[in-house]
């Protein structure tokens, strides 16, 4: 049981941190992308889609990448140019979001929906490595999806802190004026953040159906974007702090399977609010404690 509650931490984290450091370059560069939890809806409803259509979990990928990257850039279109109060567009794109993938899946599905299961993405055994007790199965029996979120924390960490990129990207979410002034384009660098933001969260949405369901249920993230928000707030805005913040949600959400599966005898509906229950009491507890760009949320428009 310690060896499948390990390997579902792992499983339930990686959505969570790769739509976290999606969620961290685009706040560095200035922009609350409070919409990340529509646009990993979209993106698990894609990926569900084209991989039914097709057969093909790699298909299911570039649409869940390309459908995110659209709603992202419908974001950024209110966010960056248009100078929208960041909160209410992300709130906006959230509730359109809910109903358009609802109403989509019963036009595709029928009004009730079907039994419908698409191919999943295969589990990759890394060697030898997959044979350690208890931590082999947790690091080194997982999907690609997986392996490919983990790797992306150091280089998100590089790119941030050891580029002239990274830091032109932080100036923007620092002191936008003196940047634009220095010539490094903040409107060029928030898009650029927004777009790869919203392939990451894509790909989140589509581990939720080709990684981790294998079909599609609505509003099935069910939160998760909400949760990437406070793990980069609990991270501190810095990307080992966010690993280590998704995989302490990852073993929350795991944690809640594993006690029903123990039979406690109380409501499971305790059990599916114990990472929401989590996200308050940590932000109550630490929330607050790192500093945020000091433009974050707010509008700018160039002189």
């Amino acid at each position: 049981m310690l060896e499948a509650f390990l390997s579902s931490t792992i499983g339930m984290a990686a959505p969570l941190l790769l739509a976290a450091l999606g969620e961290l370059l685009v706040e560095q560069s200035g922009v609350i992308n409070i919409g990340i939890e529509g646009v990993m809806l979209t993106g698990a409803f894609a990926a569900m889609a084209a991989a039914y259509a097709t057969g093909s979990p790699t298909i299911g990928l570039c649409a869940a990448v390309a459908a995110a990257i659209a709603m992202t850039a419908a974001l950024g279109v209110m966010a960056i140019n248009l100078a929208v109060n960041q909160v209410v567009a992300g709130t906006a794109l959230d509730v359109f979001a809910l109903g358009v993938t609802g109403v989509f899946y019963r036009r595709l599905f029928g009004i009730t929906g079907k039994a419908l299961t698409v191919n999943t993405l295969a589990r990759v055994r890394l060697g030898p490595l997959a044979r350690i007790p208890l931590l082999g199965p947790a690091l080194f029996h997982q999907n690609l999806l997986v392996y490919f979120a983990f790797l992306l924390v150091p280089l998100v960490r590089f790119i941030l802190y050891r580029t002239r990129y990274g830091l032109h990207l932080r100036a923007a979410g620092e002191r936008p004026e003196a940047a634009d002034a220095l010539g490094l384009g903040v409107y060029r660098l928030r898009w650029q953040a927004m777009l790869i933001s919203g392939a990451l969260t894509g790909l989140a949405g589509a581990y939720l159906t080709l990684g981790y369901t294998n079909t599609f249920v609505e509003g099935m993230s069910a939160g998760r974007g909400f949760i990437a928000l406070s793990i980069v707030i609990l991270g501190e805005w810095r990307p080992l702090g966010v690993a280590l913040a998704a995989v302490l949600f990852g073993a929350a959400m795991a944690l809640q399977f594993t006690l029903q599966a123990v039979g406690t005898g109380l409501p499971y509906q305790l059990f599916l609010a114990l990472p929401y229950v989590l996200t308050l009491v940590v932000l109550t507890l630490l929330g607050g404690q790192g500093r945020a760009p000091s433009a974050l949320g707010e509008p700018y428009l160039r002189p």
